[in-house]
Order: C-alpha cells, then sequence, then structure tokens
C-alpha cells in the first residue's frame, strides 16, 4: 500500500528518514532496442530529494543525516515506505538502511 500526495514540498521527513527518488532503468539500449516494460525494473540506486534533521542519540544530542539533498545512493533491495507525490513515486529510508552513497 502507498501513500498519495499531490506534491512535493508537502512531504518533509522526520528525524534520520531520507526521501529518495528511485533511479529508472533506461527503455531503450544504447544500440536503440527497446526494453519490454515488464524488463525495465527499477535500479537499486536513487537520488536524495528531501532529508530530516536527525535523531536523538541516547544523550539526546541530535545526530546529523549523513547525506544531502541531491545525492546519489545505492539502496537495499527491499525496506523502505513507497510515497506517491503526483504521478512521481518516491521511498523513505531511515538514513541507516542505505548502504552507499555514489561519488560522481
Amino acid at each position: 500500500m502507498s501513500l498519495s500526495i499531490k506534491s512535493i514540498r508537502s512531504v518533509v521527513p522526520l528525524l534520520d528518514r531520507v526521501l529518495i527518488q528511485r533511479a529508472k532503468a533506461s527503455a531503450k539500449t544504447a544500440s536503440g532496442l527497446y526494453i519490454p516494460t515488464k524488463d525495465n525494473e527499477t535500479l537499486p540506486e536513487g537520488t536524495v530529494v528531501a532529508v530530516g534533521p536527525g535523531a536523538p542519540n541516547k544523550d539526546g544530542q541530535i545526530i546529523p543525516v549523513n547525506v544531502k539533498e541531491g545525492d546519489r545512493v545505492l539502496l537495499p533491495s527491499f525496506g523502505g515506505t513507497p510515497v506517491k507525490i503526483g504521478e512521481d513515486e518516491y521511498t523513505i529510508f531511515r538514513d541507516a538502511d542505505l548502504l552507499a552513497k555514489l561519488n560522481e
């Protein structure tokens, strides 16, 4: 089940949550052949759209999130909460669930 929201501006992640837009595989190969839509799945990476302020540790100090808006990240194959915003689909993950930050 996914949540449906009309505007991306109305989604502000809380604590250590991160809003991710998953990357989609290309519908066409480099040589110009079209890939059937059922074989065209999402990739295990995405772009950070919004981040929460961080979560408090046991002493009450806020530990900031490790990524910032615009970062490309490697995602786990499962987990996250799907959110539909307009026509686009996003996923909310905890900061600790992200596997790696991808450098250009």
